[in-house]
């Protein structure tokens, strides 16, 4: 795995922390929270994993690979829930489910690595 895809996957975890915080962020502003209650919860353990999988692929950890494929696999969870919302207008949430979609990308990439 080259430095460039590793230093990409961190770019796009900490892209995708930052969309889902803001997510979150905007979700518990909505009318009905509790209709929103998956989606946070969903978005707070999306931006948690991204930013451990950061953390660690920037120390050269070797459980980069095992926790960029958890990773990636909240990812997608987190944008099949942000999606359903974004089809109902939520720009906040089509933001997020866009980063969560590079970032299990770019997190399968450095899972499935040699």
């Amino acid at each position: 795995m080259t430095n460039q895809k590793i230093k990409e996957c961190i770019d796009a975890c900490l892209a995708c922390m930052m969309a889902c915080n803001h997510c979150a962020t905007e979700c518990l502003k909505e009318d009905n929270v509790k209709m929103m209650a998956k989606c946070i919860q969903s978005d707070m353990e999306c931006a948690a994993l991204c930013r451990s999988a950061a953390e660690l692929m920037s120390l050269g950890s070797n459980y980069s690979k095992v926790l960029c494929k958890i990773c990636a696999d909240a990812c997608n969870t987190c944008a099949d829930e942000c999606e359903k919302h974004a089809e109902m207008g939520m720009e906040h949430c089509k933001e997020c489910a866009e980063a969560c979609r590079r970032c299990a990308e770019a997190c399968e990439q450095i899972a499935k690595a040699a």
